[in-house]
């Protein structure tokens, strides 16, 4: 589906400026206004949905005016160019960046059709269409910071740097897509970051050879170590504060314009089941919710399976007080526990797909209600039972407290071939089911850095902030895989306790 281009030399183009001008007088919102200047004919041709009326209107043309009622003096073209009142002015005869600028909100300002009399001016609006508030709206948090990116790439290199006010916090712009044109911004911290992962951001996407790029979920598919994997290789992120700590850690960000998301990497999978609110709280209540988060995800990807693995294969697991109302629960529903657990699997999901993509209010209803009246018709016509109905809910409940959605969706993925395989091989089934994934996952590879570091290769130090939230005075050294070039972040200094006020 996707091409890399080795080559990357641009690519050739005969077209005259006459053709690119005819070209463009196709469509109904091409402008070109006829002026005369000092005796020679200015045209100024534009896009009128792409530029900034205002300043055309009250900047630009005033401008130009002012010089087409003088006839008496003589042409000064580096004059007029020199004194133009606006910050980006581009001189050119490059028939290829006048056709590409042109289309990305450019004026052009040329005079008797002389090529290497050819202006271009930058009077493009950059908010037409963008929405003005910046609140995270698919993460979010109880404490700290609400503030999110949005669809414009300056406004997001903005907040980036309002954050980290650091001489050391670089950007470099590359230009992705044959017709879209869209700018891609690479960001991490010089002297900090590997050099080597940032060589290997450039190499791949300035190897991309694309149409149109639509987000940054579209760059991270393409530049992935491992397309044919459900796992996302990449942290995706819409809030400031967490490709803040990425890149204060090591690691290097991707921007896309247009898109409100965020990726950075190298990441491990660890990285998926933090949450950003974690450094918000104690460090021992912020250990617990994260404990709290890493079960829930295993409950919700094994309880299905193994409720069929039990039920079909190993009732001898089951204890005997909990067998009876098992029994009676089951005893008039005519499916297997495959069948049953795949029927029930599937209506949650379809709520949870009509719950998105209807409205907010509507989706909430709908979520709400048409759980409570499938789930009790269901049983009430004895397609499920009471006990495997509650273990559903609750592994639904347990996927929802993933921090990212690209990890949940997963999530939600590998429950259904571990209950295929509960259902063949019992326990076995669920047991080789892990081996696959684990082996899956041992392969993996982020920038070229392995996945499940620090699992595999172990590594203790980096240990430090995975399973637990660590208090700042542990946490003060950048994890050991990224291999930084500056490893320390921070000196912590205990504090000195103060005495009593009665002791002084």
């Amino acid at each position: 589906m996707f091409k890399k281009n080795n080559n990357q030399n641009p690519r050739v183009n005969h077209q005259t400026l006459t053709e690119v001008i005819t070209s463009a007088k196709k469509s109904n919102d091409f402008t070109e206004i006829k002026k005369i200047v000092f005796g020679s004919s200015l045209s100024i041709s534009y896009f009128n949905t792409l530029i900034d009326h205002n300043t055309m209107q009250k900047i630009l043309l005033p401008y130009i005016d002012k010089y087409e009622n003088n006839l008496e003096k003589k042409l000064d073209k580096d004059k007029f160019y020199r004194n133009l009142p606006l910050e980006e002015v581009v001189k050119t005869s490059d028939v290829k960046e006048i056709e590409d600028k042109i289309h990305n909100g450019y004026a052009l300002l040329k005079f008797e059709d002389k090529i290497e009399d050819c202006i271009l001016l930058n009077i493009s609006n950059q908010l037409i269409g963008l929405r003005q508030f910046n609140e995270s709206e698919n993460e979010f948090s109880v404490t700290g910071p609400k503030l999110g990116f949005v669809e414009n790439l300056d406004t997001n290199i903005s907040l980036l740097r309002r954050k980290i006010k650091s001489p050391l916090l670089i950007t470099e712009e590359i230009v992705i897509g044959t017709m879209s044109k869209t700018r891609v911004m690479i960001v991490y911290l010089d002297g900090i970051t590997n050099k080597k992962h940032i060589e290997t951001v450039k190499k791949r996407l300035k190897g991309i050879d694309f149409d149109i790029v639509w987000d940054t979920t579209v760059l991270e598919q393409i530049i992935s170590d491992n397309s044919n994997t459900p796992f996302p290789i990449y942290l995706s992120s819409e809030r400031l504060d967490r490709i803040t700590y990425t890149i204060s850690s090591g690691q290097v960000a991707i921007f896309c314009d247009g898109s409100p998301y965020a990726i950075s990497g190298p990441s491990t999978i660890l990285d998926f089941f933090i949450s950003s609110e974690d450094y918000y709280y104690n460090w021992i209540i912020g250990s617990l919710f994260r404990l709290i988060r890493i079960l829930g995800i295993f409950f919700s990807i094994f309880s299905s399976s193994f409720y069929v693995a039990v039920v079909t294969f190993h009732y001898e697991m089951i204890p005997i007080d909990l067998l009876g109302p098992l029994i009676s629960s089951r005893a008039n529903v005519p499916f297997p526990p495959l069948l049953e657990v795949i029927f029930l699997e599937v209506t949650i999901e379809l709520l949870r797909e009509a719950g998105a993509r209807l409205p907010t209010k509507i989706g909430q209803t709908l979520g709400i209600v048409g759980g409570i009246v499938i789930g009790q018709a269901a049983v009430a016509a004895s397609l499920t039972s009471n006990v495997l109905l509650i273990i559903i809910a609750l592994s639904a409940l347990a996927s929802f407290t993933t921090p990212t959605i690209t990890m949940s969706n997963t999530i939600r993925l590998l429950r259904f071939p571990f209950i295929i395989l509960s259902a063949i091989l019992g326990g076995l089934g669920i047991i080789l089911g892990i081996t696959i994934m684990l082996s899956h996952l041992f392969r993996l590879k982020s920038f070229g850095t392995p996945y499940m570091v620090p699992l595999h290769p172990f590594r203790v130090n980096s240990f430090k902030d995975s399973f637990i939230r660590p208090p700042y005075s542990m946490i003060n050294e950048r994890a050991e895989y990224l291999k930084t070039d500056k490893n320390l972040r921070y000196k912590p200094k205990k504090n000195k306790k103060k005495s009593d006020i009665n002791e002084e």
